[in-house]
């Protein structure tokens, strides 16, 4: 007596094939969802870091006193001093402030800075040294930078 040998998957096999390679691609997918979301999140990093940097350096380049005694300037062009940056915003930067102002796109940052005469680090009692912080934040990120102006 022969015996024949069938070739091929019985409905059993296949079905179960299907769901196994189902729930595969359903994993697959949800990894790549997850990914493809968060891959903006470096970019958003580096834009706040860039934007605190700048802010950053274009107070701490401004003189220690005001030059003119003249306080509460109101305009990026008119501060003359690093007391002059202390509770602002992004308003100040933003693309509605006019020139210099940064792109529109960058406009969701939002920035505070503080400015407060801190001896901890550089200083003296009688010649203290400004203590700058910017601080960016878009959504629940958020970048710190701080920086010192001493009086030289």
């Amino acid at each position: 007596m022969t015996r024949r040998y069938h070739l091929g998957f019985t409905l059993i096999e296949v079905i179960i094939f299907i769901v196994v390679v189902g729930a595969g691609l359903a994993g697959i997918l949800s990894v790549t969802n997850t990914v493809v979301k968060s891959s903006s999140d470096p970019v958003v990093h580096k834009q706040a870091m860039a934007i605190a940097d700048s802010i950053l350096e274009e107070v701490l380049q401004k003189e220690f006193q005001d030059p003119d005694g003249v306080g509460g300037e109101a305009t990026r062009a008119t501060m003359d001093d690093v007391s002059d940056y202390n509770g602002r915003t992004q308003v100040l930067f933003n693309s509605s402030s006019g020139v210099g102002g940064w792109l529109p796109a960058l406009d969701v940052y939002q920035v505070a800075i503080t400015v407060v005469s801190d001896t901890t680090v550089i200083g003296t009692a009688l010649n203290p040294a400004w203590r700058v912080t910017v601080t960016v934040t878009r959504g629940a990120d958020s970048i710190v930078l701080s920086g010192y102006r001493a009086n030289y």
